[in-house]
Order: structure tokens, then C-alpha cells, then sequence
């Protein structure tokens, strides 16, 4: 089998280009599980192509029923910006209930856009299973397809922020859940909703069916109802947010096993195997994400549905789209249930045609794409997402050469949300005292300036700035490989009503808009 095709790998180069040979006793458990190779795959074919009939970009049937992709050469470029990077539950109002949500993101983003900003990079905001133990980890949702009702702006609710103390998701579900129910009670319909749920058809039924099945309620529809209404305001809430500024989402690299996204495509996920990393500089035991992954070959047999309708769903009112872990398009680290993270092997993926998925969606949306490419990554496979204007994504924490050297075809950052903060290494707190020299200056203010004027000064397309960095918050918004409490779960220091007049925030606002366009 070519070793670009699906199938399952024997081993790996780590980061330090060394080969490691995977157990035996894996390759062999990975083989009995994949599924075999479909019969009549979908064709996916470039525009312009013999191969694609001369059909325009999208989906069309063939006439021997096979399902022919048609998509161009490469994702959109975006305009030459900069950005803020919100973790939207720590982005919180006077107004907030508990936790930061679309309202306050529309806000923020209407004084973002006004002070220069082109765009605003959220987390995933992907729903969790209904009722108690909320999940703290956008990185672990229910559904990509469908968003969490956390987020809503809800009439009534009074639950204060508290600045120092944990984000309570469960507390703040208990007092939104009811005032919804309330308000849905009181509901008599909206062209707009029937058009939502028209709009989104079975998915979505599928999801809210699963939402009431989980709240040990199935069969009851008004119960299922309920839940497609929920996505309804959500939907309407985001676009608003969307209507401020170029909102860009992520896509978060799996699902919650629990999940309605694993239920609803249990056919093609393989539920005794979850994905994760090697080890590497930063986790030496290696990632275990508890993750399942898609059967590439089942995904195949499926005509690529389930990934095409999560991209689309991702896409949903953005001006663009981070994927986590993009090298997820190509392989995947599978590790068998019971086994140590550092165990796994790498399965292949369908990479050329989910990539052209990809920059058909991203086309069709009028979006671009930006791929996490941090970690264990071939050189051919930076090279074939650059040829498809997939950015790559650069951090001053690890790159060695100068933001100057930078490639274009980027988005520049200081860190990420499992990386410290500019203020948790240059006050030592973090414990990463290897970044220390990235910095420079005397105060941690101007360190946090610095750190944006040589961003500032790259050719990248894209430049983001995190909130943790320019409010001086000292934790990281997570610290992979740990369950602490705290993770996922902070409130920013300050509301949104004085962090839009916070000098600090106006001190990197100037410096990123001196970059120019």
C-alpha cells in the first residue's frame, strides 16, 4: 500500500527524527479494527480537471451513482490583519451569568472591530452533554456540530463572575436551563426557527433527540423541541457576534466517546481507540486525548458526510477557521483502550481528498483556514498544506528564527492556550524558563509590548494577540496532561467594561495596528 493511502503505520519519526518502532501487538490491533477499503469511494477531483466532467465547485451524483467532489486549488487567503484570541467563558460582563457568552462576544467585538481589529479567534464552542458535569474542555465537546447553551445571553439570569474564583458550568446550567425552559414555555413560533430547522435538517433533529435521550427523556418531542430551539437562539446570538467582526472559529480535533456526535456517526467512529500525540520535548509520556477517531475507510464509505457536515458547521458565520491538530488530515495516533499513551501508532488518512473538502467549504464560506501544525510534523506535509493556503501556525515561544524570517502564508502568536503566558515567563511562574530570552524589557508591560512589536513586524498575514497576554494573567488557560480545576475555568482579572479601557490593551492595540495592512 502507498504510504500517502490509508492504512495503518509500523512506526514513526519522533521530533528528534529518530525512528520508533510501534508495538507489534498495536499495528496488529489497529488492522483487525479498520474497516476494509470502500468499492466506490467518492471522487474527488480538482476544478478544471477531466476528472471533474466540467461540473462546477461542490457535490454532485454521477450517473453511476458515484458521488463526484468538485473543489478548487487552495482555501482563500485572508487580508493582511490582526487579531485578539478570546477564551469566550473567561470573557465576561456586568451583565454575564456565571460565564463569558455571545452577547459579551458581540460587544467585544463591535469595540474590537473600532479599534482596528480584523478579527476575533474564539475557542470551540461546540455543545457538552446536557444536565450535570458540565465539560470544562472545549477540546472534548459533545457535538462540533451543534454549540453549547452556556453561551446564551439569557433574559433574567443573575449569577455574578467572580474574578479569582472558578467558572461553576454546572451552577451556571442551573440557572440558565430553567429561565430558558421558561421562555420556550411561553413560545408560539418563528418563520426564522422553521427555517433554522429546515436549514439544518436531520443533524439536527438527530442531536436534540440525542440531547433528550440523554436527559432520560426519549421520545418526548417537545423535549427534542426544546433543544432545537436552543440551537436556534444560539445560532441567532453568533451571527449577531458574526455581524461585528470576522469572528474565526475552532475546530476541535474529536469528540466526547459519551457524545451526540458519536451516537449519531457510531458507524464510522472507532469507539474501542482514541487519538492522541507521541511523546515529545513537552509531554515525554506522550498524549492520551481519550478522543475516538473516524475509520478512515468507513469515513470513505460514508462519502466523507460526517466530516464534511462538521467543517460546514464550523464554518457557520466565520471569516475563518483554525483547525487544531491539522495534521490530523493526514494521520492520527491512535492508542488502543488499556494501553499507555506512548503505545500508539499512526493510522493514515485520506489526506488529498479531505483537504480538498476542506478548501471547498472554506471557499464556499468565503472563509480561511488556518492549521495548528505544532508537534510531530512531516516537512511534505507543511509544504502540501501551504500549497493549499492552509496558514501555517507560528509562536514565538519555539520558533528559532526571528518573527522577520517568517513565512507570509502564517498567523504569528506569542503562545497558545496550553503554552505560558508572556507574564507567567517573565515573572518565572510558569515554570518555562527557556522562553525567558524570547522576551525583553525591564517591566512585564513592556515585555507584553515587546513581545507584539516583533510579532508586528513579521510578514505573516495574521497576527494574534491572547488576552492572558496583554491583562498580565500570569496561569495559562489550560496545562495539558493534568485534570487540575483550574483548567479551562478562569475568569479574565477584569469585565469587559474595563478591559476595553485597560492601557495595557490600548498599548498592544497600537502596535498592532502600526503594522499596517
Amino acid at each position: 500500500m502507498n504510504e500517502h493511502e490509508p492504512g495503518v503505520e509500523t512506526g514513526y519519526r519522533n521530533v528528534d527524527e529518530e525512528w520508533v518502532e510501534a508495538p507489534a501487538a498495536t499495528v496488529e490491533a489497529v488492522r483487525e479494527l479498520l474497516g476494509p477499503p470502500p468499492a466506490n469511494p467518492p471522487l474527488v477531483a480538482l476544478a478544471g480537471s477531466t476528472d471533474a466532467e466540467g461540473r462546477e465547485l461542490g457535490y454532485h451524483r454521477r450517473d453511476d451513482g458515484r458521488l463526484l467532489i468538485v473543489v478548487p486549488p487552495a482555501c482563500p487567503l485572508p487580508p493582511r490583519t490582526w487579531g485578539l484570541a478570546v477564551q469566550l467563558y473567561s470573557l465576561w460582563s456586568g451583565d454575564s451569568a456565571g460565564i463569558g457568552d455571545l452577547e459579551d462576544l458581540r460587544v467585544f467585538g463591535r469595540w474590537a472591530s473600532a479599534a482596528g481589529a480584523g478579527m476575533a479567534l474564539i475557542n470551540p464552542l461546540g455543545a457538552s452533554n446536557p444536565g450535570e458535569g458540565q465539560q470544562s474542555s472545549p477540546y472534548y465537546p459533545s457535538s462540533r456540530l451543534f454549540l453549547n447553551p452556556l453561551y446564551l445571553r439569557v433574559d433574567g439570569a443573575s449569577f455574578p463572575v467572580v474574578p479569582g474564583r472558578r467558572i461553576d458550568r454546572d451552577a451556571v446550567w442551573d440557572v440558565k436551563i430553567p429561565l430558558l425552559e421558561k421562555e420556550f414555555l411561553a413560545f408560539t413560533g418563528d418563520p426564522a426557527f422553521e427555517r433554522f430547522v429546515a436549514e439544518r435538517g436531520p443533524l439536527l433533529y438527530g442531536f436534540a433527540a440525542f440531547c433528550a435521550r440523554h436527559e432520560g427523556r426519549e421520545h418526548d418531542q417537545d423535549r427534542v423541541r426544546f433543544h432545537t430551539w436552543l440551537q436556534w437562539r444560539l445560532d441567532e446570538q453568533h451571527r449577531a457576534a458574526a455581524d461585528e467582526i470576522g469572528l474565526v472559529g475552532d475546530l476541535a480535533v474529536g469528540v466526547d466517546p459519551g457524545g451526540a456526535d458519536a451516537w449519531l456517526w457510531r458507524d464510522v467512529f472507532v469507539p474501542s481507540m482514541r487519538i492522541g500525540a507521541p511523546p515529545d520535548a513537552l509531554q515525554r509520556d506522550g498524549q492520551d486525548w481519550g478522543l475516538p477517531p473516524f475509520d478512515p475507510f468507513k469515513l470513505q464509505a460514508a462519502e466523507y458526510e460526517p466530516f464534511i457536515q462538521t467543517v460546514r458547521a464550523a464554518l457557520r458565520h466565520g471569516a475563518g477557521l483554525r483547525v487544531d491538530h491539522v495534521m490530523g488530515l493526514f494521520r492520527l495516533f491512535w492508542i488502543p483502550e488499556g494501553r499507555h499513551s506512548s503505545e500508539g501508532t499512526y493510522v493514515r488518512y485520506p489526506w488529498r481528498d479531505l483537504l480538498g473538502i476542506l478548501c471547498l467549504e472554506a471557499t464556499l464560506a468565503g472563509a480561511f483556514v488556518v492549521g495548528e501544525d505544532l508537534g510531530t510534523v512531516d516537512p511534505w506535509m507543511r509544504e502540501e498544506l501551504a500549497a493549499r493556503n492552509v496558514l501555517s501556525y507560528r509562536l514565538l515561544w519555539f520558533e528559532d528564527d526571528p518573527p522577520t524570517a517568517w513565512p507570509a502564508k502564517a498567523l504569528a502568536a506569542v503562545t497558545t492556550h496550553d503554552l505560558p503566558t508572556v507574564a507567567g515567563v517573565f515573572t518565572g511562574e510558569d515554570g518555562e524558563r527557556s522562553f525567558r530570552a524570547k522576551l525583553s524589557g525591564t517591566t512585564l508591560d513592556e515585555a507584553v509590548v515587546g513581545a507584539y512589536e516583533s510579532l508586528a513586524a513579521s510578514p505573516c498575514l495574521l497576527v494574534a494577540a491572547t488576552l492572558e497576554d496583554v491583562l498580565g494573567v500570569v496561569e495559562r488557560p489550560n496545562r495539558p496532561g493534568t485534570l487540575e480545576e483550574w483548567n479551562w475555568s478562569r475568569p479574565l482579572p477584569e469585565p469587559l467594561e474595563q478591559l476595553v479601557e485597560d492601557p495595557r490593551l490600548a498599548a498592544v492595540v497600537e502596535t498592532l495596528n502600526a503594522r499596517g495592512s
